[in-house]
């Protein structure tokens, strides 16, 4: 229990700084802003890395839990678990975020977003968006934690910063996600657009966390010996 506490405080500190940075900033009003939820997003994951990696691995992710899945990784029990306490921790998160902006005042400088995302360019161009960005991330997550050929105590600046250049890259399309915990949480206070465009910030992740252990099973994975 005390590993899935941990995905849920991690992914609920993502969530929180993540999109609160993303609210506070008025992220897309301008190059700062992006570059500044960027880094909040990735800096996130740096701290919750060295502060929860040893409980729990610090997936704070579904698409990285399903990664480390299908690399046999972790188990299926785990796997849910993981999972379903990763997005109580995302909806406290925005819970929290929508209290805070709700009774900040009319003269507050956020705004009324929550940070949920929408496809900016439609659902098709979101979608593989979502899909690609995804991929390249868990990509490095398990080349970065794998036992022996991984960073070891370096892994979690490595996924840190490589999660602020795929927000770089995907926040002018879809706000970026590659997390399906972080778009849940947002898009049930958010409702309209980004409630009815989840599905696509579910499946994309999950597709493209699929391709990579594809991947990673290909080009890092060693063939047992009979």
């Amino acid at each position: 229990m005390k590993k899935y506490l941990a995905e849920m405080v991690g992914t609920f500190v993502l969530t929180f700084l993540g999109c609160g940075t993303a609210v506070a900033l008025g992220c897309g009003s301008d190059t700062a802003s992006i570059v500044g939820t960027a880094v909040a997003f990735g800096l996130s994951v740096v701290a919750m890395a060295y502060a929860i990696g040893g409980i729990s691995g610090c997936h704070i992710n579904p698409a990285i839990t399903l990664g480390c899945l299908l690399t046999k990784r972790i188990s299926a029990k785990d796997a849910c678990g993981y999972m379903v306490f990763q997005v109580i921790g995302a909806i406290l998160a925005a819970a929290l975020l929508y209290a805070v902006v709700s009774t900040a005042g009319a003269e507050a400088v956020i705004t009324t977003s929550t940070g949920a995302n929408a496809c900016s360019y439609g659902v098709c161009n979101g979608l593989l968006v979502e899909v690609v960005l995804t991929a390249l991330f868990v990509l490095v997550v398990l080349g970065s934690t794998d036992e022996k050929k991984g960073a070891g105590n370096f892994a979690g600046l490595a996924i840190g910063l490589s999660l602020i250049l795929i927000h770089l890259v995907g926040i002018h399309f879809t706000g970026t996600s590659v997390n399906p915990a972080r778009s849940i949480g947002p898009a049930l206070f958010e409702g309209g657009q980004a409630l009815q465009e989840l599905w696509v910030f579910i499946v994309g992740p999950f597709v493209g966390a699929i391709c990579a252990a594809c991947i990673w099973c290909m080009i890092g994975c060693e063939k047992k010996e009979k």
